[in-house]
């Protein structure tokens, strides 16, 4: 795609979104330890439940896809068929690619 856009003079934007996967919220329940350097003296056996993702829990991919999926449709984007990871929408003449 990104071949044939500069092939085409077709311009091009890069966006990232910051903790995008502290954004996912959990669909099954998660529990963590309270993490070295912030145990509670009074609670050190204390477990948290999450709400949302954490980096690096096998969850957070998925959390985030979800979140953005739901989001993206809801402002009028057609989830791609091929690559679900690739959402469109048309105004008139012009076509835009997320």
């Amino acid at each position: 795609f990104i071949a044939y856009a500069a092939h085409k003079s077709f311009p091009i934007y890069q966006m990232d979104v910051k903790t995008a996967f502290l954004n996912g919220p959990l669909k099954e329940e998660v529990y963590v330890a309270q993490p070295d350097g912030f145990v509670d003296p009074g609670h050190p056996e204390k477990v948290y439940r999450l709400r949302k993702a954490l980096y690096e829990l096998k969850q957070a991919p998925r959390a985030w896809y979800d979140k953005l999926l739901k989001f993206v449709i809801s402002k009028g984007f057609t989830k791609g068929t091929i690559d679900p990871t690739l959402f469109t929408i048309r105004y008139g003449d012009d076509i835009l690619l997320v």
